[in-house]
Order: C-alpha cells, then structure tokens, then sequence
C-alpha cells in the first residue's frame, strides 16, 4: 500500500489576522503500485501537453481553474482512494496546537492515519515537506510510537519528500486544495472540483 500525503489550509491559528479557518489533511492511497506509476506518467504528460518545463510543480493555489480541472480528469481513471481530515481550527482549544505548527500538524496526520476504519495498514507513506532533520526524525519517529504496535502496524515506512520532485505529493496537493475550495462558500468555483472526485472520496472526516 502507498500512500501519499500533502495539506491546504494554514496550521496557524491568528484567525482573525489571515490564516485560514480549515485545515484539510488528504491521502491519496493506492493499493497497486503499478496504478500508482500509471497515475504519475499521466500527471507527466498532461504536464507536457500543457507546455510547462519538467521543472513545473502542479500546486492548487498556484493554478487556474482550467488547469485545477484538466488535472483532476487526468486522474480520474486509475484506482486509488482519498481520505480527508477537516479541521475547522476554530473549535480547537488546546494550547499546545494552538501554538505549536509542528505539533499541530503531527497531529492531524497521526489522526487521518490511525482513525481510517482498518483501510490504511502497512503502508509506505510520503508526506510533502522537507523540514530540518531533526524535524523529520521526531515526526517518523512519532508517528511509529502512535500508529505501530504488536497487534498492528499502520506505518511501514514514512518519508519526508520535496514535492517538487513527486508528482504524486503533487496529486495529494491537487485534491486536498479541491477539499478545501469547498469549504470557501465565499469561492464562485466552490464547488467545482470535489465534484470532479467524489467517486475517489472514501471518506472526508470533520474533526469535532
């Protein structure tokens, strides 16, 4: 099982000063590596028909409409399932996630992981972000002492990658950006690219 990782929102909480009021943790998983190569190479091509240099990030803030819609269609015919965690961070009242981005965002990935109905066990998992070493250390490291245990292992191997070099972190970028835009009521394409997905949508978990 593979599974890859990337968030949309802000882990901030200064709500009244800019950040954003939901932060969305989205998985993409696939069962079959070899769906998972075939969803890559299409993500490269579409890339090239597009025009943009190999260098180019698909990024959902950073993308027109047009773009945002001709990916998710891309990825439309291979098989792989995504798991949403929502977190409205205005009903958050602890402190220390309140002020602490790292812990916070640790956090909200051990959740998605560990409350996913036995779907996700034993799995390679990449999450976007490089982050220091001694970053990356503490939060596999964390993950493994939360999700692992003799009865059952939901983390075989994590990774921190640089998304800039895995069109598929880039996937998870794209559809946890399509999660959020339908929170943003406020947005006139709110509702557009959820609905491009829904069939892929296992589960969209409300944190309460």
């Amino acid at each position: 099982m593979l599974v890859f990782i990337d968030d949309s929102g802000d882990p901030g909480f200064k709500l009244d000063r800019g950040s954003s009021r939901y932060f969305i943790i989205s998985l993409i998983i696939f069962r079959d590596p070899l769906e998972a190569e075939k969803a890559a190479v299409a993500i490269k091509e579409l890339r090239r028909r597009l025009g943009f240099p190999d260098t180019v990030e698909f990024k959902f803030a950073k993308s027109r409409k047009t773009v945002r819609e001709q990916f998710l269609r891309t990825i439309l015919p291979f098989s792989f399932a995504v798991r949403s965690l929502v977190i409205d961070k205005s009903i958050i009242r602890s402190e220390e996630l309140r002020t602490n981005k790292r812990s916070f965002y640790s956090y909200a990935i051990k959740l998605v992981l560990q409350y996913s109905d036995g779907k996700i066990l034993d799995a390679k998992i990449k999450v976007d972000g490089s982050g220091d070493r001694v970053f990356r250390r503490s939060f596999v490291s964390y993950l493994r002492s939360q999700l692992n245990s003799d009865e059952r292992r939901i983390v075989q191997h994590c990774k921190l990658v640089d998304s800039r070099e895995n069109v598929l972190i880039q996937m998870a970028d794209m559809i946890a950006g399509s999660i959020h835009r339908s929170y943003e009521d406020f947005k006139t394409d709110a509702v557009v690219y959820k609905k491009i997905i829904k069939n892929h949508i296992q589960d969209e978990w409300k944190f309460k």
